[in-house]
């Protein structure tokens, strides 16, 4: 038991940051799971992948808590005003990827889990954060500099890049943070607008699992969810605060090159030792 629960307490810390940083929490947990694999059922299984990721969400909701809080007494009419446009907005941008992901979950568990997938979205995706960083698109003046700047238009299209995160290994922050590099959005503000459009995707498609899959599990199963959780919010904690700081300085081509490192290891594994 106490080494299932490093496995968990493992698998939480690497969900806690790759959750966030543009690199694909689907394409770590894939190769850190075939390396070190959870003793757990199958709808178990699920299950803790799904609480991790809620746990996640969760420490996005305490940071930001003051920001999209409408009901704040510390906010005056006006701030309390763009809270909820913060929130249209918000919801605007979940609607592209919430409907595609409802009407095709079937079919992306059956087609796109893979691990060929998962190691071409990381190498394409690396490639275009080289590409555009270091080319004429990351050295474009930004448009958008604070989030009440942008408009109902920006989240829209930050909502049809999201759909892109659709695909295993493609990460859901590294879809909006490219598309809002791409429509002119400072990077910060891109990677804060990204973390509030979790919330609504990523709650609702857990609450669907949750209900497919049930609560019925074991005390143990349910002792690796928590540890797993636990550890992923701490770190998501963490990982956002640290990430909004570097991108004030830096830009995003570092995460394209671990991004091509990461698909040429998952690449070589699988055909090497793994199961395809």
């Amino acid at each position: 038991m106490v080494q299932e629960g490093l496995k968990s307490l493992l698998l939480g810390i690497v969900q806690g940051i790759t959750e966030w940083l543009p690199i694909s929490s689907t394409g770590h947990l894939l190769l850190l799971d075939e390396v070190m694999h959870l003793s757990l059922g199958a709808e178990a299984r699920e299950l803790f992948l799904i609480i991790i990721q809620l746990a996640s969400i969760l420490a996005v909701v305490i940071l930001y808590f003051s920001t999209l809080n409408p009901f704040s007494k510390a906010k005056d009419a006006k701030e309390k005003t763009e809270t909820y446009i913060l929130w249209v907005k918000v919801l605007i941008a979940t609607i592209p990827a919430g409907v595609i992901g409802i009407l095709i979950d079937d079919l992306m568990n059956t087609y796109l889990y893979r691990w060929e997938v998962v190691a071409i979205a990381l190498f394409v995706y690396g490639l275009l954060y080289i590409v555009l960083e270091k080319g004429t698109w990351g050295k474009r003046e930004r448009r958008v500099r604070e989030l009440s700047e942008i408009t109902y238009r920006d989240a829209l299209y930050l909502g049809l890049f999201q759909m892109l995160a659709l695909i295993p290994g493609t990460s859901r922050s590294g879809s909006t943070i490219l598309g809002g590099i791409i429509i002119g959005l400072e990077r910060s503000v891109a990677a804060k607008f990204s973390f509030f459009m979790a919330i609504p995707v990523m709650a609702g498609a857990s609450l669907l699992k949750l209900i497919k899959l049930g609560l019925s599990y074991s005390r143990e199963e349910y002792l690796l969810i928590a540890i797993g959780s636990v550890s992923s919010f701490l770190v998501s904690l963490l990982c956002i605060k640290a990430l909004v700081a570097y991108v004030r300085r830096h830009d995003f081509s570092a995460f394209g090159f671990y991004r091509i490192v990461l698909a040429v290891l998952v690449t070589v594994y699988f055909l090497t030792w793994g199961v395809a």
